[in-house]
């Protein structure tokens, strides 16, 4: 499949819609809209370019992905001037979630734009962060680091990054729990267990015990999911005596 690089010399609908969609979503007018044509494309089309190359948004995805850490690392380096590089590195962190780049794909609804043989409504949540990071590669390699940087700061950082709320935010219940268990010699064991819900999708099912009582228990789908469900439930049940110690 090739996409016109020039929306001017199409006369597909489908690709003027997508021009005007996209424009909307980037806050400026593409170069080559072929390019963020395959920021969308998932690996089920199997489509592949003239030198038999798999076409999809994963390599775009790794571009966007370091892109973004860059341009989100130079944000905290000019705005922190006193932070160290581990105080850097984890607001970095926070920034950059996982579920936090999921929530900024699902605000801009790029799935709407995501071109596949499995239906949507398969996918996880991952898929949204996915698109978002390779929307940002496409960006890099259509208009380069100025306009890639332009759109961090308008999408990601004018409203969704601020300091001090960050430095209160936690990026994970299991490894907290796990450094209180530990700083308090306590014993902590993730149990996965059968899960026979009838969710068309897999669930895992984990119990967390703490000095062999069982505390919390989750379900979700993946084990690493469902650990971290179970620990922010922990975290909460417990959290009286986390803070005092």
């Amino acid at each position: 499949m090739n996409f016109p690089s020039n929306i001017f010399n199409s006369h597909s609908k489908k690709d003027g819609d997508f021009f005007l969609s996209i424009s909307k979503v980037l806050g400026f007018k593409p170069k080559d809209v072929s390019i963020y044509r395959r920021a969308f494309l998932h690996r089920s089309v199997n489509l592949k370019d003239k030198k038999g190359n798999p076409m999809n948004y994963e390599r775009l995805e790794f571009l966007g992905d370091a892109m973004l850490g860059t341009i989100i690392s130079r944000h905290l380096y000019n705005e922190v001037p006193g932070g160290d590089e581990g105080y850097l590195t984890k607001m970095r962190s926070k920034i950059v979630s996982r579920k936090h780049l999921n929530e900024l794909g699902k605000d801009l609804d790029l799935i709407r734009f995501v071109e596949t043989k499995i239906p949507k409504s398969h996918f996880g949540d991952n898929i949204h962060g996915n698109v978002f990071e390779a929307l940002i590669g496409a960006i890099y390699l259509d208009r380069g680091y100025k306009y890639c940087e332009k759109f961090i700061r308008e999408r990601v950082i004018e409203p969704y990054v601020d300091i001090e709320q960050l430095e209160g935010k936690v990026i994970s219940y299991k490894s907290l729990l796990i450094e209180w268990c530990q700083k308090q010699k306590k014993e902590f064991k993730y149990e996965v267990y059968e899960d026979d819900g009838k969710d068309l999708l897999k669930h895992f099912g984990v119990r967390l015990f703490i000095n062999g009582k069982q505390v919390s228990k989750a379900r979700a789908t993946s084990k690493k999911k469902a650990e971290e469900k179970a620990s922010k439930r922990a975290f909460f049940a417990l959290q009286h005596k986390i803070e005092k110690s």
